[in-house]
């Protein structure tokens, strides 16, 4: 689902470290914070270089085209071009053109993306999207609602996840 962790972030996006030392504090706090992420995510095969991200993008469009991607059957592997490109490579995501490359690689037409993107399509989905979420107390990601009864925030082991289809389960015997 579309959710942006900062809605005010502005059009042209914002520069990572002074966004990510004001929202946090501390740079080498977060770092020290990201440790644990970064972790886990070596373990499943994500590179996090949060060293290597210089700007922070407005992301409303980013979730207007994966939105869009959906009835392609490429939401995942859009979505997924873009945290890779994001966390792991560095990319800037406030220059359209990059947007766009991703979306392109992902498997999107880019007519269809631009076409998009030089409209309002999927702009009032997007937004209904997230104040729903925002409206059932959602205020950060990962968030996992399950069967629309559950709700798990963070980034919870898997075990976790396990154990809350197993109490569903129950529930519904």
């Amino acid at each position: 689902m579309p959710f942006e962790l900062d809605p005010n972030i502005s059009k042209e996006g914002v520069e990572f470290k002074p966004y990510i030392t004001q929202k946090f504090g501390d740079w080498n706090r977060f770092l020290q914070n990201s440790n644990m992420l970064v972790e886990r995510g070596k373990n499943i095969g994500l590179n996090f270089d949060f060293q290597n991200i210089h700007r922070s993008p407005n992301t409303f469009d980013l979730h207007r085209i994966i939105q869009f991607a959906h009835q392609f059957g490429l939401q995942a592997a859009v979505k997924e071009a873009y945290m890779k490109a994001y966390f792991e490579n560095g990319i800037d995501l406030t220059v359209r053109a990059n947007v766009l490359e991703v979306a392109i690689n992902a498997g999107l037409d880019e007519d269809l993306v631009l076409q998009l993107l030089n409209s309002n399509e999927g702009v009032n989905e997007v937004q209904m999207i997230q104040e729903s979420m925002r409206a059932m107390g959602i205020s950060g990601v990962p968030f996992f609602i399950i069967n629309d009864q559950y709700g798990l925030s963070g980034a919870v082991p898997a075990e976790q996840l396990v154990q809350a289809f197993k109490e569903l389960e129950t529930k519904q015997d």
